[in-house]
């Protein structure tokens, strides 16, 4: 009996695939546990819609990502640190800082969960973090540390 999977199903299929299984199988175990459909001609159209519509979802967060990503580039966050004796930093900046700042200065909706930083800035000038705002869009925001 062939099957649409509603659910990954461990060692048939992910979500989304149609399979072939036993007539038993899909009866007793998937149709019950609701984790598939009969792969029927309304089942299949309904799939193909919503196949068409995820990638059309897709393709709009990308475009979102990429214009997006041409808004972070031209801007310049600029965060402030007390000094320490020396004119050394007083502490650092971390991701959560960088993603709060651009969101004042500029109204940037940053995830700070999207902010690549090695570690925190401990030290004053100017300097690029990476953010990755989709699996293929990369952008760098540069962030100028200030002494207050």
């Amino acid at each position: 009996m062939k099957v649409i999977l509603l659910q990954d199903v461990k060692s048939v299929g992910k979500k989304g695939d149609i399979v072939d299984v036993s007539d038993g199988y899909a009866k007793n175990f998937i149709f019950k546990k609701k984790l598939g459909t009969p792969a029927d001609s309304k089942n299949l159209n309904d799939l193909k819609l919503q196949k068409a519509n995820e990638e059309k979802v897709a393709a709009e967060n990308l475009e979102a990502a990429k214009e997006l990503s041409g808004q972070i580039a031209s801007k310049i966050v600029v965060v402030s640190l007390k000094a320490g004796e020396g004119g050394k930093p007083f502490g650092s900046v971390s991701s959560k800082e960088i993603a709060e700042e651009a969101k004042n200065q500029f109204g940037l909706d940053i995830d700070k969960k999207k902010i690549v930083l090695a570690e925190p800035i401990k030290a004053f000038g100017t300097h690029e973090v990476a953010i990755k705002l989709h699996p293929s869009v990369t952008a760098t925001l540069r962030v100028k540390v200030e002494e207050c």
